[in-house]
């Protein structure tokens, strides 16, 4: 996607990086590019928004899911197991 308009952060790339964006996952130079792009950009800032409303969407229906304990079990002992060999 690009909106058309000159900007320092191509479209395509920066909604690429979105759910980056929104878990906080990138560093803070590139989440302040991240951000100078959504502020000058009306069409990325909508599509932003219907991921960020996703991202709220899922905490609040699968937030409360936990992982079996036996899953849990087979996945330290597996950890275990690499870290040893």
């Amino acid at each position: 996607m690009n909106c058309g308009e000159p900007h320092d952060t191509d479209c395509s790339e920066v909604l690429s990086e979105v759910w980056l964006f929104l878990d906080q996952e990138c560093d803070q130079k590139r989440r302040e590019a991240l951000q100078t792009h959504l502020d000058e950009c009306h069409p990325c800032l909508e599509q932003f928004g219907l991921e960020e409303h996703l991202k709220a969407l899922l905490a609040r229906k699968c937030g409360g899911d936990l992982a079996p304990s036996e899953l849990k079990a087979r996945i330290r002992a597996t950890i275990v197991e690499i870290r040893e060999s």
